[in-house]
């Protein structure tokens, strides 16, 4: 079973087992605008938790996502080269970024639950 873990960034990681899949929420796709390229990571890149993970260029700015958990990325979504309006259509389902191995699960209790996420995300 998985689980959805937020920062206050906008930024998600969906775990399941000792990987997780990360994205950005619908707020953060909403805020961007029309998303017209991602640029991801190379498979085996080693991230730390809060560093860049991907840019992001919509038609308002380029922005960075940041990597919410520690790990080494074990998939991209390479869709996302071709097509990558599917963030702003999916951002939690087939606009998702980078799959990673987890370094440190220890990291995840640092994050917002769904709930938490969205009473953050009506504060602002």
């Amino acid at each position: 079973m998985s689980t959805t873990h937020f920062t206050t960034d906008h930024e998600y990681v969906r775990v399941d087992g000792d990987s997780g899949v990360v994205g950005v929420t619908d707020y953060a796709q909403a805020q961007l605008g029309d998303i017209v390229f991602i640029e991801l990571p190379p498979v085996g890149k080693k991230i730390r938790k809060g560093e860049p993970l991907a840019t992001v260029e919509s038609v308002k700015a380029a922005s960075e996502l940041f990597s919410p958990v520690s790990g080494e990325v074990v998939e991209v979504n390479s869709a996302l080269e071709k097509t990558p309006a599917q963030v702003n259509e999916d951002p939690l389902g087939g606009g998702w970024f980078v799959k990673l191995r987890l370094a440190d699960a220890g990291e995840l209790t640092g994050l917002l639950d769904e709930a938490a996420y969205e009473t953050h995300v009506q504060s602002l």
